[in-house]
């Protein structure tokens, strides 16, 4: 582990949700459509997880999904993040989505929207970008921390040519949005998109 007990590799736990809807509905498509296949899914993914352990950063990808309707997103997405907010979350879990394309946008931010949670994404064509409900400034903050990779706070105020205090606000809230690791105790806040 190193000292923010980040461990020192990071191997990111890879959910291929075309594949996975496949399996776990006896489907031909690859289509993410109603709540219980949104919760098959949420199921099976929260059982991987508790096999890895203690810490994990989990990427939903969707490169391969043809139809995503509000319900499926709302539990295989929303209701995931949410399970791993909370106090009592079983396992320090992070989560990446990968191949969004922008029939995924909709439904995708819809749910984040509900439930204000935010999502590091990396959208087709875009590369990595923060969905949901976040402010400006957050998403700024975001993106500047994203440049450096891992810092203090006072490092990204520097950058930004602002006060401290006025980021460290933002870098906390981002790191409870669990779009930005932030261990208790360290002074250093890691970018989770840059981790993998």
């Amino acid at each position: 582990m190193s000292p923010d007990n980040l461990p020192a590799t990071i191997v990111p736990l890879s959910f291929d949700l075309g594949s996975l809807v496949r399996r776990s509905v006896a489907s031909l498509y690859s289509h993410l459509i109603t709540r219980p296949t949104g919760q098959a899914l949420r199921l099976g993914i929260e059982s991987q997880i508790g096999e890895l352990g203690e810490f994990c950063v989990s990427v939903l990808d969707f490169s391969q999904v043809a139809v995503l309707d509000y319900s499926c997103a709302d539990e295989a997405v929303a209701k995931l993040i949410l399970r791993y907010r909370q106090p009592d979350r079983p396992a320090e879990a992070y989560f990446l989505v990968r191949g969004l394309d922008v029939h995924h946008l909709e439904m995708i931010e819809a749910v984040l929207e509900r439930h204000r949670l935010a999502l590091v994404a990396e959208v087709v064509g875009t590369g990595p970008t923060l969905l949901g409900g976040v402010t400006p400034f957050e998403r700024e903050v975001w993106h500047e921390l994203g440049a450096l990779g891992s810092a203090r706070a006072e490092e990204v105020a520097a950058r930004m040519g602002l006060p401290a205090d006025d980021v460290v606000v933002s870098l906390d809230t981002l790191a409870q949005h669990r779009v930005v690791i932030h261990r208790a105790g360290s002074p250093t806040y890691h970018a989770l998109q840059r981790l993998l």
